[in-house]
């Protein structure tokens, strides 16, 4: 039985759902996080000592770390489809899943609290027209390289389109200036339709 902690609102946790979604499994998802606390309970820490979402049970195997639960669900359930079985495919995609948690993500997070949580510390103009320019530096990167690509591994959907997806929607559907990145246009438009995507990662920011 997979069970699921975490708030709809999340990336983090939406990168799970849609790879649930597209592995076709049944879950139980229990809200957590920001206004519905539970984190903060010595039940959730005994999970997950970052007292962070997400969370995932898989019949007892305790797994926290968005990209790490989305790895692990596609080794599991996907291999061979999310998760590739060549060896040198699976380390393309598992290096844009480093690339996303580690240059995309950070870039554009600060842009996302000022202009949609409103957080006062990242809301002066300076602070998001920064990450506006970091983060279309990276979008540079990934369009460039959908542009000799179908998919971030390759001809192929794989466990790599999902971080990377998730993140340049929220980029896309944020109230800032986007530079033209036809091939990432290309691709979003290609996950629109995927199982998990539709009413989990095209949700109305928050």
């Amino acid at each position: 039985m997979l069970t699921l902690w975490g708030r709809t609102n999340s990336i983090n946790v939406q990168k799970v759902i849609w790879t649930l979604g597209e592995l076709d499994l049944d879950y139980t998802r229990i809200d957590a996080g920001m206004a519905f606390g539970v984190v903060d309970t010595p039940e959730y820490a005994s999970r997950n000592p970052n007292r962070l979402v997400p969370t995932l049970d898989d019949d007892g195997y305790v797994l926290w770390e968005s990209n790490t639960i989305v790895r692990y669900l596609a080794a599991r359930y996907g291999a061979g489809r999310l998760y590739p079985e060549d060896l040198k495919a699976r380390f393309i995609a598992e290096q844009w899943m480093d690339w996303q948690a580690t240059n995309l993500y950070p870039a554009l997070i600060p842009a996302f609290l000022g202009l949609i949580r409103q957080a006062p510390q990242f809301s002066d103009p300076a602070t998001i027209e920064a990450a506006r320019t970091k983060t279309e530096g990276f979008l540079a990167v990934l369009d460039a390289h959908l542009g000799a690509n179908a998919f971030v591994a390759g001809e192929a959907f794989t466990m790599a389109d999902i971080p990377a997806g998730a993140s340049a929607w929220r980029w896309a559907a944020m109230p800032i200036a986007h530079e033209p990145r036809p091939n990432i246009a290309r691709w979003l438009e290609s996950l629109r339709g995927r199982p998990g995507f539709a009413g989990n990662i095209d949700l109305p920011l928050s």
